[in-house]
């Protein structure tokens, strides 16, 4: 399930760092949260997502706190945001992540299929 997707092009890719500057440290403090958690595995199916709580499965969670959660693994090189007027548009940045630390992802998510309490 997509949030609406944004078509390759268009709108303004937000501040995030370069494939070479993700640095671990700052993925893992980044991922070192049940709800950031939660979002990877959302994201790690590839799609772009809007920023509504209820389709990420967050509705129990203010908006700002939402973005404040997005912004976070966005500034850790987790995730790209494309700015399409007042619409956000997230994805996880897989193919950087696996080429910055090949296989963190897959153990991780792996790790996120087997705990069921998230």
């Amino acid at each position: 399930m997509s949030g609406g997707a944004a078509s390759d092009g268009e709108g303004v890719l937000l501040e995030q760092p370069e494939t070479a500057d993700i640095e671990l440290v700052k993925v893992l403090h980044a991922l070192g949260d049940q709800t950031r958690l939660h979002l990877l595995r959302v994201y790690a199916g590839g799609e772009q997502w809007d920023c509504s709580s209820q389709r990420l499965g967050l509705s129990h969670l203010h908006k700002s706190t939402v973005s404040h959660h997005m912004r976070i693994m966005r500034e850790a090189g987790i995730t790209s945001t494309r700015a399409v007027g007042r619409n956000r548009f997230v994805q996880l940045r897989r193919a950087d992540l696996d080429v910055r630390f090949p296989g963190l992802l897959d153990a991780l998510l792996a790790s996120l299929g087997e705990d069921k309490a998230l």
